[in-house]
């Protein structure tokens, strides 16, 4: 379970299944997330802003004697994957310092260690009956659709990010043409009317 580490003010933070977070990065602010690790294991990590602005972040990683692993400036997405050489606790950072005014959602997938086998004869040196290889087989095929599953998951909330921005300035551009418009209008008519003002005082002052 990942720990919460935040450098100023608590955010709110959504956790999806377990090592799976999606949490929001308001402006000039950093957060930070913990995991303890055992050496020698490899731990992954996969991020993606889904909201705001221009959808980067600064991103880095740092193992237990604070040296830096990975250091990537406003990147949209990334992956990242690392074998410890200690153990310790290794930290995330997610830094949005640099914007002045616009916050961003975040999503990270953080694994370590091995997946335990989906039938513990499979790392035995006997062969593997047909029922237990079927199960192999389909237990694969649903690890790739639920990794399917949460891409599309992503890009739905990217799209409907950006769709919902469009709406706003179209409905920001429509408002303002109409303003434009009536203003125009006003300006046309109180134009017209001046002009009759002006010919019946003339007309008036020739008499």
């Amino acid at each position: 379970m990942l720990c919460l580490g935040l450098s100023c003010l608590l955010l709110h933070v959504f956790v999806v299944f377990g090592t799976e977070l999606t949490f929001e990065l308001t402006d000039n602010e950093k957060q930070c997330f913990y995991e303890e690790v055992d050496k020698d294991v490899k731990f992954e990590i996969d991020f993606q802003v889904i909201a705001g602005g221009n959808y980067d972040v600064d991103c880095f990683v740092t193992d237990p004697l604070n040296n830096v692993l990975y250091n990537e400036k406003k990147k949209q997405y990334d992956s990242f994957s690392h074998t410890t050489a200690m153990v310790g606790v290794y930290k995330v950072c997610f830094s949005n310092e640099f914007s002045t005014f616009t916050h961003k959602t975040v999503y990270l997938d953080f694994r370590h260690g091995d997946e335990e086998p989906l039938i513990q004869t499979m790392t035995g040196s006997s062969a593997l009956t047909q029922l237990e290889s079927s199960c192999g087989a389909i237990h694969e095929v649903l690890k790739t659709v639920a990794d399917s599953q949460t891409w599309y998951r992503l890009r739905e909330a990217h799209d409907r990010t950006k769709a919902d921005h469009l709406l706003d300035r179209v409905t920001y551009w429509s408002v303002g043409e109409t303003v434009l418009l009536f203003v125009i209008g006003v300006g046309q008519v109180m134009m017209l009317k001046s002009f009759f003002s002006e010919r019946k005082g003339s007309v008036a002052a020739a008499t």
